[in-house]
Protein backbone atom coordinates (compact mmCIF):
# COMPACT_ATOMS: atom_id res chain seq x y z
CA UNK A 1 0.00 0.00 0.00
CA UNK A 2 1.68 3.12 -0.80
CA UNK A 3 0.50 6.82 -0.05
CA UNK A 4 1.44 10.26 -0.29
CA UNK A 5 0.53 13.21 1.84
CA UNK A 6 0.04 16.61 0.12
CA UNK A 7 -0.75 19.79 1.71
CA UNK A 8 -2.52 23.16 0.00
CA UNK A 9 -0.66 26.17 -0.59
CA UNK A 10 -3.23 28.34 -0.43
CA UNK A 11 -5.05 26.93 2.44
CA UNK A 12 -3.03 24.43 4.25
CA UNK A 13 -5.58 21.38 3.78
CA UNK A 14 -3.56 18.30 3.89
CA UNK A 15 -4.72 15.87 1.81
CA UNK A 16 -3.81 12.10 1.75
CA UNK A 17 -3.42 10.13 -1.91
CA UNK A 18 -3.88 6.37 -1.71
CA UNK A 19 -2.34 3.61 -4.09
CA UNK A 20 -5.18 1.66 -6.20
CA UNK A 21 -7.29 -0.61 -4.51
CA UNK A 22 -7.07 1.88 -1.60
CA UNK A 23 -8.34 4.86 -3.06
CA UNK A 24 -11.17 5.48 -0.08
CA UNK A 25 -8.53 5.66 2.56
CA UNK A 26 -7.01 8.78 1.44
CA UNK A 27 -10.71 9.69 1.30
CA UNK A 28 -11.05 8.70 4.53
CA UNK A 29 -7.82 10.28 6.24
CA UNK A 30 -8.62 13.42 4.10
CA UNK A 31 -12.05 13.65 4.87
CA UNK A 32 -13.18 11.75 8.59
CA UNK A 33 -9.84 12.12 10.27
CA UNK A 34 -8.86 15.28 9.05
CA UNK A 35 -6.24 16.96 11.38
CA UNK A 36 -8.15 16.21 14.22
CA UNK A 37 -5.19 14.95 16.64
CA UNK A 38 -7.71 13.91 19.60
CA UNK A 39 -8.95 11.47 17.18
CA UNK A 40 -5.59 10.33 15.80
CA UNK A 41 -4.67 9.93 19.51
CA UNK A 42 -7.31 7.71 20.23
CA UNK A 43 -7.19 6.05 17.09
CA UNK A 44 -3.34 5.15 18.04
CA UNK A 45 -4.32 3.71 21.73
CA UNK A 46 -6.64 2.17 19.90
CA UNK A 47 -4.37 0.35 17.86
CA UNK A 48 -2.11 -0.99 20.78
CA UNK A 49 -4.91 -2.45 22.62
CA UNK A 50 -5.64 -4.43 19.36
CA UNK A 51 -2.38 -5.21 18.99
CA UNK A 52 -2.02 -6.37 22.65
CA UNK A 53 -5.06 -8.28 22.68
CA UNK A 54 -6.68 -5.93 25.02
CA UNK A 55 -9.46 -5.02 22.76
CA UNK A 56 -10.87 -7.37 20.06
CA UNK A 57 -12.94 -5.26 17.79
CA UNK A 58 -13.31 -1.23 16.68
CA UNK A 59 -15.50 1.33 15.03
CA UNK A 60 -15.63 4.40 14.24
CA UNK A 61 -18.67 5.73 12.32
CA UNK A 62 -18.31 8.79 10.45
CA UNK A 63 -20.56 11.22 8.57
CA UNK A 64 -19.34 9.57 5.04
CA UNK A 65 -17.36 6.79 6.06
CA UNK A 66 -16.80 3.73 8.64
CA UNK A 67 -13.84 2.10 10.02
CA UNK A 68 -13.81 -1.08 11.73
CA UNK A 69 -10.85 -2.32 13.25
CA UNK A 70 -9.89 -5.52 14.61
CA UNK A 71 -6.09 -7.47 16.01
CA UNK A 72 -5.24 -8.14 11.94
CA UNK A 73 -7.47 -5.67 9.83
CA UNK A 74 -8.72 -2.29 8.83
CA UNK A 75 -11.77 -1.90 6.74
CA UNK A 76 -12.92 1.54 5.42
CA UNK A 77 -16.19 1.81 3.84
CA UNK A 78 -18.69 4.67 2.25
CA UNK A 79 -22.03 4.75 4.53
CA UNK A 80 -24.01 4.42 1.91
CA UNK A 81 -22.81 1.10 0.64
CA UNK A 82 -25.21 -0.58 3.66
CA UNK A 83 -28.34 -0.30 1.44
CA UNK A 84 -30.07 -3.74 0.96
CA UNK A 85 -31.49 -2.53 -2.50
CA UNK A 86 -32.05 -5.33 -5.40
CA UNK A 87 -31.05 -4.09 -8.42
CA UNK A 88 -31.65 -6.14 -11.49
CA UNK A 89 -28.58 -6.04 -13.30
CA UNK A 90 -27.82 -7.91 -16.26
CA UNK A 91 -25.32 -11.37 -16.30
CA UNK A 92 -22.29 -10.28 -15.65
CA UNK A 93 -22.56 -7.20 -14.48
CA UNK A 94 -22.60 -6.04 -10.93
CA UNK A 95 -22.23 -2.32 -8.89
CA UNK A 96 -18.83 -0.67 -8.66
CA UNK A 97 -17.83 0.18 -5.32
CA UNK A 98 -14.21 -0.69 -5.62
CA UNK A 99 -13.71 3.85 -4.91
CA UNK A 100 -15.62 3.26 -1.56
CA UNK A 101 -14.56 0.33 0.14
CA UNK A 102 -11.28 -1.58 0.94
CA UNK A 103 -9.33 -3.75 3.82
CA UNK A 104 -5.68 -3.61 4.49
CA UNK A 105 -3.72 -4.82 7.72
CA UNK A 106 -3.71 -3.25 11.07
CA UNK A 107 0.10 -2.78 10.92
CA UNK A 108 0.07 -1.06 7.73
CA UNK A 109 -2.61 1.32 8.52
CA UNK A 110 -0.76 1.84 11.98
CA UNK A 111 2.06 3.40 9.94
CA UNK A 112 0.34 5.15 7.60
CA UNK A 113 -1.72 6.88 10.83
CA UNK A 114 1.80 7.71 12.20
CA UNK A 115 2.87 9.20 9.05
CA UNK A 116 -0.32 11.30 9.07
CA UNK A 117 0.29 12.61 12.41
CA UNK A 118 4.18 13.23 11.42
CA UNK A 119 3.21 14.87 8.07
CA UNK A 120 0.48 17.33 10.16
CA UNK A 121 2.85 18.14 12.89
CA UNK A 122 5.63 19.19 10.26
CA UNK A 123 3.02 21.49 8.59
CA UNK A 124 2.29 23.16 11.84
CA UNK A 125 5.75 23.91 12.63
CA UNK A 126 5.92 21.05 15.74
Amino acid sequence: MEYEFRRNSLDGTATAIFSMDHEVLGRWFSEELGQDDDIIGELMNVIAKLQQGEAGYFQLVGSDFTLEMDFEQVRVFANVIGFNEDYDLEDGMSLYDAESSCSCGLDDFATALISWRKFLDEGDGK
